[in-house]
């Protein structure tokens, strides 16, 4: 039976990034705008929260520890002990117009994230790969607002999403190098009647697409093929990424913000909060670490 809870008392002004780790049993997330890192555990107790010192876009934890970011100007190493975020590579410099949003790890080992626009109007952004020496490649521009990075279980098609063209692309993925091509449409919102935007997104056991439509209050759980096979229902319209987690990887984790968009803030109470999603019966994948 389906069923939403509500997980601790956070409310972010821009949630976004869950993140499962399986080694840990702990579930990190972020509030961007807040530039704070969030973490509890599978039912949403023993909560830690850390600052950083910018408006960040993702995270993702590292193999020999702490944990690889995202932040407005560039990636970032952090040591969750001392708190301490280094600066590490700025891949789209002399641009203050833009930041780093959401990223996630391929199953090599790799970092993909991309940029967006602040005014979330013209496509000034690109999305890049992370290798674990440090070295960066651009994968694609001419983005407006980068979202939803994720892969096949086989690591082969890349998912991306442009959140202002409405669509998810597909790609081919090169899994020896990590370069993506042959860029198309997997799904079109709009054709599948959907009224918000592609916002976060993940790949469960089965290879299906899970996307959150942000404005709209849904999951969106594609076929590999890009039907639209099934559609979940949120708390609040403002839910903005999903990662599957807990013990089963079978909870799917999803985010929220609260700020206002348009001068409007969300008209639900619960916007800006963490919600655990029970019974969809499927499961997720475990999130693979940084390598570097």
């Amino acid at each position: 039976m389906l069923r939403i809870e509500r997980l601790g008392e956070v409310t972010a002004e821009l949630g976004e990034g869950p993140l499962w780790d399986v080694a840990e049993q702990r579930l990190y997330w972020i509030d961007s705008l807040g530039s704070l890192i969030h973490a509890c555990d599978a039912d949403g107790g023993g909560p830690r929260t850390w600052p950083v010192p910018d408006h960040i876009g993702s995270l993702a934890l590292r193999r020999q520890g702490g944990a690889v970011l995202a932040l407005r100007d560039g990636f970032y190493t952090f040591d969750f002990g001392t708190g301490l975020a280094r600066k590490w590579r700025d891949p789209d410099p002399g641009k203050p117009r833009i930041r780093l949003n959401d990223g996630k790890v391929d199953r090599q080992g790799r970092f993909v994230a991309g940029y967006m626009d602040y005014e979330e109007s013209e496509p000034l952004c690109s999305v890049f790969r992370l290798d674990a020496d440090g070295a960066v490649e651009r994968l694609d521009q001419g983005i407006v607002c980068s979202n939803g990075p994720c892969w096949s279980p086989d690591g082969r098609i890349f998912y991306f999403a442009d959140t202002y063209t409405r669509d998810i692309w597909a790609y081919d993925y090169d899994i020896a190098t990590g370069k993506a091509s042959n860029r198309r449409v997997f799904a079109s919102f709009p054709a599948c009647g959907l009224k918000g935007l592609p916002d976060g997104a993940t790949v469960d056991a089965d290879g299906y697409v899970w996307s959150v439509s942000v404005y709209e209050g849904k999951l969106a759980r594609f076929a590999p093929d890009g039907r639209l096979e099934r559609l979940v229902g949120l708390p609040v319209e403002s839910a903005t990424s999903l990662s599957f987690g807990g013990p089963d990887l079978d909870i799917a984790y999803v985010t929220s913000m609260a700020r206002r968009v348009k001068g409007v803030l969300p008209r639900e109470k619960e916007a800006g909060g963490l919600f655990a999603v029970h019974g969809l019966g499927v499961k997720g994948l475990p999130e693979p670490r940084f390598a570097g």
